[in-house]
């Protein structure tokens, strides 16, 4: 049996690799983010279905709500779009970052869980079981000065985990968060930056090996692949050279002396 997943912000980074992922694990695979040049090349690369759309918008999760159901059975959704603006304390940062940031961390989860969960419950029906997991961070579990509207933002979307786990219970569908640390990708930090390639570099700056975005997809991809009645609730997930975001060691990790 060909299973089905749908991945959103599947145009980059985490989203990509993990749509890369399933497909060469045998998935079916369906790439959803609003680039509509970089899906058509994943879909050239691995064979998946995409759909552009902007999840902020309620036309394009109804369409995308269509266009999954007529597609069959779904058997899990990897909530992956998401994205931090800013670096402002709460008292000087604008609210419109902070608007932006709920609208794709935490609204557009919900309602795309909300036009999907039936297409899930079929999944449910054909293969025993399904799944939802979200991407979050830990900026959603550990509070650091900095991040206010993302720390907010992110911690919505991990309590939104937490409630959706309780009214799913007695269903045979998983409510997964995956929590990263730090994750070097080519746009993450960019956009958090507004633009600025040098400012968002020196995050990586001389950090031993932080995760990459294929690191998180095989996180992601097991977590979904493991057997129905295994339920990972929550994985944090960070580089060794990071204890918090907050401390961050740079240089060559060794033993003391």
């Amino acid at each position: 049996m060909t299973r089905r997943v749908i991945v959103t912000g599947a145009s980059s980074g985490i989203g990509a690799a993990t749509a890369r992922l399933f497909a060469a694990h045998g998935w079916e695979v369906v790439a959803v983010a609003r680039r509509a040049e970089r899906l058509a090349a994943l879909a050239a690369e691995i064979g998946a279905h995409v759909i552009v759309a902007d999840l902020t918008q309620a036309d394009d999760v109804a369409r995308v709500r269509d266009e999954v159901s007529a597609l069959g059975p779904l058997h899990a959704l990897v909530n992956n779009a998401g994205g931090a603006f800013g670096l402002a304390s709460v008292e000087e940062s604008d609210p419109n970052d902070w608007r932006a940031m709920f609208e794709i961390n935490v609204l557009a989860v919900k309602n795309l869980i909300t036009a999907l969960l039936p297409a899930l419950r079929n999944g449910a029906r054909d293969a025993g079981s399904a799944d939802i997991l979200t991407v979050t961070s830990i900026a959603g579990h550990t509070a650091y000065e900095g991040g206010s509207g993302y720390i907010a933002a992110k911690a919505g979307a991990h309590m939104l985990m937490a409630v959706l786990r309780l009214e799913l219970a007695g269903e045979p569908i998983r409510v997964l968060e995956i929590a990263p640390g730090m994750v070097k990708t080519d746009e993450f930090s960019l956009v958090r930056f507004g633009g600025d390639q040098a400012r968002a570099d020196a995050v990586y700056d001389n950090v031993p090996e932080p995760l990459t975005a294929d690191d998180i997809a095989s996180s992601i991809v097991h977590m979904i692949e493991l057997p129905a009645h295994i339920n990972l609730d929550l994985v944090t997930i960070k580089p060794v050279a990071q204890a918090a975001p907050w401390k961050v060691i740079r240089g060559p990790l060794t033993p003391k002396a």
